[in-house]
């Protein structure tokens, strides 16, 4: 498939230059890229699922390893194989439902033999029959267990289930890729949908002359706030400005053209300014299975002033930032450093900044995220509602099968 894999060559190389921004924008282009690949893949006719699952885990390590920061991509990774195995348990479930039924249908036709001399199949021939409904029977299993009176007629009256029976497998085994694809369609309507979703809950969490207070730039925060807004709540936004990318600055401007009274503050008044507060709300770049955050810079001060000052601390989060890893895990990646030149300015500092020239020297660590600790953390709203941190590992492993978490 040279299409996909020129498609997939062109994803990797965008996620390599960072030119896709914002984890829903990611998280989208992954599973419609996934989508393809999972369309334009040709499988066996036995084992398709094992091969659906062998070709998206063989596209997600390379889009993992193109940017290991972006947690996202992960994620709907090991959604998609989550929903693959979903979708062939629930075909075999079928295809058992299913031969249970001729069963039952054979053994009445079985009575009502008996009264013409047919002898009655015993129960260990039913029990090697149900084991071995996703294999094809040996002739060893034919005849085990079975008098030689009772095989004749059996196999003669039942050839043509035994052939319905193959045909209907066969129908299910090619009916898991349409199915999947299914599955993975209503995965990116659900990833679009997520601010949308998050935003409906705003009205029970916001009420009328609150101060809120928030860090950086979320779309999911802008478009929750601006719900209440919508719902006639009158409330402040106090906006911490992001140092050194002035992420707040943006954040600030939309809350201003939506109407809402927006205070800007520097980040190092956080603490000054926490005792006026009645709520902190941000927006995540994941959610791990402890209940952690990563967030944006500066957000780890603001949840250990939120504690101080027992306000509360809310995260929002879609469900494609849940991450099924947890912060120790050496897969998981933390943090990544940016540029110096968003902190100084080279040509100002160029005299004293470090190449090399040993001690004495001047460095510029500029991180891009901060870790928040689950015992931080209040309440976390997802677009499945809200939950208390020590929910979220049993929400996160609903997502994810474990078999998916190392790729």
């Amino acid at each position: 498939m040279p299409d996909v894999q020129s498609m997939v060559a062109e994803f990797v190389n965008k996620l390599r230059k960072r030119k896709i921004e914002g984890s829903q924008a990611t998280a989208k282009c992954t599973v419609e890229l996934l989508r393809s690949v999972i369309s334009h893949q040709r499988v066996p006719h036995a084992n398709q699922a094992a091969a659906l699952i062998d070709a998206v885990k063989a596209v997600g390590q390379q889009l993992v390893a193109a940017n290991p920061v972006e947690l996202a991509v992960g994620n709907v990774v090991r959604r998609v194989l989550h929903i693959i195995r979903e979708e062939d348990l629930s075909l075999t479930t079928a295809a058992m439902a299913g031969l249970d039924l001729l069963d039952a249908s054979d053994d009445d036709d079985i009575d009502n033999c008996k009264g013409i001399g047919y002898p009655a199949m015993s129960a260990a021939v039913v029990a090697a029959a149900a084991r071995s409904t996703l294999r094809p029977p040996s002739l060893q299993t034919l005849l085990e267990g079975t008098p030689e009176s009772a095989t004749v007629p059996y196999t003669s009256s039942s050839g043509a289930d035994s052939e319905s029976k193959t045909a209907d497998k066969s129908s299910l085994t090619r009916k898991l890729k349409h199915d999947v694809i299914e599955g993975v369609n209503q995965l990116i309507q659900e990833i679009s949908g997520c601010h949308e979703q998050i935003a409906e809950q705003a009205i029970e969490h916001i009420h009328q002359n609150e101060v809120i207070l928030t860090l950086g730039s979320s779309r999911t925060v802008l478009e929750f706030l601006c719900a209440a807004k919508e719902k006639k709540r009158s409330f402040r936004v106090f906006v911490a400005e992001g140092a050194p990318r002035y992420q707040g600055h943006l954040l600030a401007k939309e809350l201003v053209a939506r109407g809402l009274q927006t205070t800007v503050i520097t980040d190092s008044a956080v603490f000054a300014m926490i005792s006026r507060v009645n709520m902190v709300i941000i927006g995540a770049h994941a959610v791990m299975a402890n209940g952690g955050v990563i967030g944006p810079v500066g957000v780890n001060m603001a949840a250990l002033a939120a504690k101080k000052h027992a306000v509360p601390f809310v995260v929002l989060a879609g469900s494609h930032k849940l991450c099924p890893l947890y912060p120790h895990n050496p897969e998981v990646l933390l943090n990544e450093l940016r540029s110096p030149s968003e902190l100084l300015d080279f040509g100002e500092f160029s005299d004293c900044l470090d190449f090399g020239a040993g001690s004495g020297s001047l460095q510029v660590v500029n991180p891009t995220f901060d870790y928040v600790p689950p015992n931080l953390v209040s309440l976390f709203i997802t677009d499945t509602g809200g939950h208390n941190p020590s929910y979220m590992y049993r929400l996160i492993a609903d997502y994810y099968s474990a078999d998916d978490l190392v790729m």
